[in-house]
This record gives structure tokens, sequence and C-alpha cells, in this order.
């Protein structure tokens, strides 16, 4: 699991501490933790707003649905993974830019951390089907 991966099992983490808390919250002091506050690193936003995608669908243990992205590119690739994690076997070991592949297709889209928020969460099975 790379750093984002971590950054999104740490912020579930911290919001089942925190019951109930700010998911954009937990994502901020999380990656101020691993990155750096005000670190390109800490303020990139495809893998934040992946993470807050998941957040907003209700896929993610002790989060409720709601409101906190306005991205809808980068929740759509979260959810698309998450869809093509819950066909294939839980067992089989996936690469983060293999399942990107299979999630944009024929698109050239740039790989940039969205599939290590979904993997590292999905690892933990922090993920509701």
């Amino acid at each position: 699991m790379g750093k984002y991966g971590e950054a999104a099992v740490k912020a579930v983490n911290y919001l089942k501490e925190h019951k109930h808390g700010d998911p954009i919250k937990a994502w901020n002091e999380v990656t101020i933790e691993i990155f750096g506050e005000g670190s390109s690193s800490q303020k990139k936003g495809c893998p934040k707003n992946t993470f807050l995608g998941l957040c907003e669908a209700g896929l993610l243990e002790s989060i409720p649905r709601g409101v906190y992205t306005n991205s809808k590119k980068n929740k759509a690739y979260g959810l698309k993974a998450v869809k093509i994690l819950g066909e294939i076997d839980k067992d089989k070991d996936i690469h983060q830019k293999v399942l990107w592949k299979e999630v944009i297709g024929d698109q050239n889209v740039k790989y940039n951390s969205q599939m290590d928020v979904i993997l590292g969460l999905w690892k933990e099975g922090m993920i509701r089907l």
C-alpha cells in the first residue's frame, strides 16, 4: 500500500475514533501527518476526491452518506473500481495500474494515485458493497 492508501485507511480510522466526524477534515489531518502541511502531496486532489467520493456514496464503514466533493471524475473512477473489485475473487492480488487500466479503458487519462486509495481501503476490508 502506498502513501495515499495509507492516508485513506488512517482517515477512516480517524473518523471511527471521532464518531461521525468530517471526512474532509479527517483526510486533511492525516495527509498533513504523512506528507507535511501545505506540501504538494498533501494538497493533491485526485486521491482526496476519490476518497471523498466513496464517502459520499456511503461505501466506507462508519461514514454516513453526504456531500463531500465536487469532483465527478475521481468519484466515478473510485466507484467503478469498487464495482470491478466486487466482481473478482477477493483473494486475487491486483496492482494499482492494472485496476486503473480496467477503470479507464481506452481513455488516455493520467494515473494519479486514485487506485492506491481504493486498494488500500479494499485490502483493509473497509469498503462496503
